[in-house]
């Protein structure tokens, strides 16, 4: 048994009061627990940003790596032993921005790994500036006249990219945001959650109350996630509605083989099981020195 007790840390989040990441962290534990994963078989990847502190939030083993590297780490640990639950977190500029070539890249290979988005729509960690998911017209420090570029939008990027598990939360609603990392976790295949964070210190158009406003359940609606032409019609609704609508939930589930399967260096035995003692590389070292 995994207990949310087992999970904390002595460390207190250096978060702002009132940011949506302390309701994430809270969820992630939460959908650990009840899912009774070990704390020993759990590794949570990070890149740079407010986010991705989250490893050190979570009695689990972590990896804080480069900015917009979140990525390349969990796929890394995920072929060194793929018998492990990994996740990957970071923010909208981390992976949606410097490491959005990995972004696009990890959905075609469809490695068994999760990845959850602290998507504030802005760099909260550098005080304020425009990220990817920043909505046109919205002044900050780099756009004091207002954005202009078109807005990047994750989850048609995701379903077109070949992910196969889609899903949105809100940091508002952390009991629905919970089943849906649940979901996440428990998809065999890449799982992209893009989680709308507020920012409450340098975000002040998508508030809490704006997305308490606007959001609703795909669930309650009666979509169909099997469906990839309704869950793109979906993603894009939120653009296509100047955000007066915007949905939350499991917009495209399929089953696909896993990137992991098809390496048979690593069916019989997961790569840190097998035994290495016997190699010689000598021979590699002398072409190589």
């Amino acid at each position: 048994m995994v207990t949310i007790a087992d999970l904390n840390v002595k460390e207190k989040p250096q978060w702002c009061a009132g940011c949506g990441n302390h309701a994430i962290v809270v969820a992630v534990k939460g959908a650990l627990a009840e899912l009774g994963i070990p704390q020993h078989q759990t590794v949570i990847s990070s890149g740079v940003g407010c986010s991705s502190k989250l490893p050190h939030y979570v009695n689990t083993y972590g990896f804080e790596g480069l900015h917009g590297r979140s990525l390349p780490v969990a796929s890394g640990i995920k072929l060194a032993n793929h018998k492990l639950t990994v996740l990957a977190v970071g923010g909208d500029g981390d992976g949606y921005g410097i490491g959005s070539g990995h972004f696009m890249h990890i959905m075609r290979r469809n490695y068994d790994l999760s990845y959850i988005v602290h998507d504030n729509q802005i760099y909260g960690l550098t005080t304020g500036q425009a990220s990817p998911t920043s909505q046109p017209g919205m002044k900050t420090r780099t756009t004091p006249y207002g954005v202009v570029e078109t807005i990047f939008n994750p989850l048609a990027s995701a379903i077109t990219g070949g992910a196969t598990f889609v899903a949105r939360a809100f940091a508002g609603d952390p009991a629905h945001m919970k089943e849906m990392f649940k979901e996440a976790i428990t998809h065999r295949g890449f799982a992209l959650v893009d989680v709308l964070q507020p920012c409450v210190t340098f975000n002040k158009l998508n508030t809490y109350d704006f997305f308490t406003k606007r959001c609703y359940k795909l669930d309650q609606a009666g979509h169909d996630p099997s469906d990839i032409m309704k869950a793109l019609d979906k993603a894009i609704e939120g653009p296509n509605t100047n955000y007066e609508k915007i949905a939350i939930g499991v917009f495209y589930k399929v089953q696909k083989p896993l990137y992991e399967d098809s390496l048979p260096q690593i069916k019989e035995k997961t790569l840190v099981e097998q035994e290495l003692s016997g190699i010689d590389i000598s021979a590699v070292c002398e072409e190589m020195m």
